[in-house]
């Protein structure tokens, strides 16, 4: 049975069960409790005062509350509901006027006394104008709470959908620029070592099975990821040359775990976009660790200038504000990132701390 049919039957049973209890309480309790056999005249009032609570209730939940008082007319909703407290009296006032309820009740508790009319007793008006308040409060209350649940499930879903859509915009940005550059690089050792060259295009051939597999879920295997970023690295090594000293520390067992595809590249990528030089002496250090759920990433290397004004030079920024925008996404309140590109030593450090599931 869809779970919409079972909370729909469940609603209807918990109208059905509550209605039950205040009838229970009209019709049964409270006459019995008396002790003494009421005329049928009492049973007519109690329900008739049972139906028009009611017809209140619904008329209250599914009418004046969402077209009234949720449109903001408040006073509107404020003056039906008090004109309609005083006709429901007014009604049983009527009905025990035509029927002579006092002297019926008269006769039942005081069977032995003269009946003397005297001026009405609005005590039991109050006090049936105060029910017919707290039903009206009570559908008031019920109908606010389930259209709150509704937006609130509204706005989730809509929320849900723009994140997902968003994140399949972010990661369709980053894909393309990675493999902008990885193509650039393999492209350059054409022209210094062909079998190098091969090398580097199967290990592109076995990351891109990741990228066109493992990307399109919100989340891969942590050793899948790792793997991927060792063939970049490997891949990017190829083209380096003495002038650059590599610190690569990332375990070959590691504890499995989840964590969104691609995350920590466009971190390493930036590294070797912006750290290496051919003239002078640079370094790049990578460090991953992991210790329980907290996955911590550090990179670390010399600032060179690029072109910037290349759509290779603009790549790596895009990826690494769009990796910052995954993170808000996907792991807010979850992680820490710092980055450091403004130090006396000229060197670009990041630092991440990431809580995995």
């Amino acid at each position: 049975m869809p779970e919409t049919t079972i909370k729909k039957n469940i609603s209807i049973l918990t109208h059905i069960l509550g209605w039950g209890l205040i009838g229970s309480v009209l019709f049964v309790f409270s006459p019995l409790s008396a002790g003494v056999e009421r005329p049928i005249e009492f049973w007519i009032k109690q329900g008739v005062m049972f139906s028009l609570l009611i017809s209140i209730f619904y008329i209250n939940f599914f009418y004046l509350v969402p077209k009234i008082l949720l449109s903001n007319r408040i006073r509107t909703f404020l003056l039906i509901n008090f004109l309609a407290g005083l006709a429901f009296v007014g009604i049983l006032i009527l009905y025990d006027e035509w029927m002579n309820m006092a002297e019926l009740m008269h006769k039942t508790y005081r069977p032995n006394v003269p009946y003397v009319k005297r001026p009405r007793n609005f005590y039991w008006d109050i006090s049936s104008l105060l029910i017919f308040y707290v039903s009206v409060g009570i559908s008031t209350s019920i109908a606010v709470v389930l259209k709150w649940q509704s937006d609130e499930k509204v706005r989730f879903e809509l929320e849900r959908q723009r994140t997902n859509s968003e994140l399949s915009y972010l990661k369709a940005q980053i894909n393309p620029h990675f493999f902008f550059n990885t193509l650039n690089n393999i492209y350059a050792l054409t022209n210094i070592d062909v079998e190098k060259a091969k090398t580097a295009l199967l290990k592109l051939s076995r990351m891109m099975r990741y990228v066109l597999y493992e990307t399109e879920k919100n989340h891969t295997l942590l050793t899948k990821e790792l793997d991927f970023i060792r063939d970049y690295i490997e891949l990017m090594r190829m083209r380096l040359s003495s002038k650059v000293k590599l610190e690569i520390n990332i375990p070959e067992k590691i504890e499995e775990a989840e964590i969104a595809p691609m995350l920590l590249l466009p971190f390493i990528e930036n590294c070797f976009k912006h750290g290496i030089s051919s003239q002078k002496e640079s370094f790049i250090q990578v460090s991953i660790e992991k210790k329980g759920k907290e996955l911590t990433l550090i990179t670390q290397n010399k600032v060179f200038n690029s072109t910037e004004n290349t759509p290779e030079g603009n790549a790596s920024g895009i990826g690494l504000s769009n990796t910052t925008r995954r993170l808000d996404l996907l792991y807010s309140g979850k992680f820490y990132l710092e980055i450091d590109d403004k130090n006396e030593d000229n060197e670009y450090r990041v630092r991440l701390n990431l809580t995995l599931k």
